[in-house]
């Protein structure tokens, strides 16, 4: 008898648990674009504040409220898209791997953008230093009597 009443119990916690733990889609649901979009924001911005976190303090910038501000949402919406689209792993993966996509693409702009620097400053370089080098004896003008 004990058993029985043992199985009923924790087949009445499964149960409550699995109804519990699931949460409901909110109803402003930020659309998977947009979470791309904000979760790429928040990585750059988490980022640059554990580089410069001095300077991004000093200007009196918060990564979250900045990301909020921009996409126009508050925190409460982020968290419970973050929440709904987390239980969601299917979808949760897909953001992510979109997430992870507009990174890698970022970082492979920006990479082009300073070896075109790079170039163009080593090019500036090397036409600096001939046209130093091409007349190094500075002439003098002659008289004609």
């Amino acid at each position: 008898m004990k058993k029985v009443v043992i199985y009923i119990l924790l087949a009445a916690f499964v149960v409550n648990c699995t109804q519990f733990g699931k949460p409901k889609k909110p109803e402003n649901l930020i659309a998977k674009k947009d979470m791309v979009a904000i979760l790429v924001d928040l990585s750059l911005l988490s980022s640059a504040k554990g580089i410069n976190k001095r300077t991004l303090e000093h200007n009196g910038i918060s990564p979250e409220d900045y990301v909020y501000n921009t996409h126009q949402i508050d925190s409460l919406q982020f968290l419970n898209s973050n929440k709904y689209y987390s239980y969601n792993t299917k979808e949760y993966e897909t953001i992510l791997k979109n997430v992870e996509d507009s990174l890698k693409k970022l970082k492979e702009k920006y990479k082009k953008i300073v070896e075109e620097n790079e170039t163009q400053e080593l090019l500036s370089k090397e036409l600096q230093s001939k046209k130093s080098s091409k007349d190094s004896i500075t002439k003098k003008p002659r008289k004609i009597e």
